[in-house]
């Protein structure tokens, strides 16, 4: 792989990349399903096949659809309701300190402001979730290391469409073969590649085993700051 130094440009995905947040996630979908009085909760193996479908409220549906037979007839906007919800929950678990950033993160970002390197986040979660998790670890101010950011709610399709990384790019007034993306998912690769943006793989718990094919290099954690 090329030295980060040879990029003008770093694009980070948030869940699992940033932080494995994605355990927090299920445990606040599950918090919220009691809320609506369903009885269901995903464990981590179905979790783990559900996250395939980008998007949480994406991800209500297809399991209403797909999982439950028919059983639960939930409008969009109800659909809506459960997830803005479960952001509550995960908001709530962020805020009494159940997620660090991964090892590497807060210095590849400090690295980067050194060198005037601009930042950018492409992800396909909420912006109140990208917010639940930096504000703890990087304060408030952290809108400011960040030239672009960019989330699933401000595109019309998400990950594995390119939308997110297409948006990113026109934000930073850069061309894709200057800037290299941090993802965690075959999702996240597929999204990059197709803006035409290189990727570093960094494996976190449900996707490690995904398929990387296409990926500049594959990493366990970042902590590698070759060029730095």
């Amino acid at each position: 792989m090329p030295p980060m130094k040879n990029f003008n440009a770093l694009i980070f995905d948030v869940d699992g990349t940033m932080a494995e947040t994605e355990e927090l996630h299920r445990r606040a979908f599950n918090q919220s399903f009691v809320d609506f009085g369903l009885d269901c909760a995903w464990d981590v193996a179905l979790y783990g096949r559900l996250l395939r479908i980008t998007g949480g409220k994406e991800r209500i549906s297809h399991y209403l659809s797909e999982y439950r037979d028919g059983k639960d007839k939930f409008s969009a906007a109800q659909i809506a309701d459960i997830h803005r919800k479960k952001n509550g929950h995960y908001a709530e678990l962020l805020a009494d300190g159940a997620c660090q950033l991964r090892p590497g993160i807060a210095d590849t970002l400090d690295a980067a402001k050194r060198r005037g390197l601009p930042l950018a986040i492409a992800t396909t979660t909420s912006r109140s979730n990208v917010e639940a998790l930096l504000t703890p670890a990087l304060g408030k101010e952290w809108p400011t290391l960040f030239r672009a950011i960019v989330a699933g709610e401000d595109v019309e399709r998400k990950k594995p469409a390119p939308d997110v990384y297409l948006k990113a790019l026109a934000q930073l007034e850069l061309p894709a073969r200057a800037c290299l993306a941090l993802e965690d998912s075959r999702n996240g690769l597929l999204s990059a590649r197709s803006a035409g943006v290189s990727v570093m793989i960094v494996r976190s718990m449900y996707f490690g085993d995904d398929d990387f094919e296409g990926a500049l290099e594959v990493v366990d954690e970042l902590t590698d700051l070759r060029g730095f």
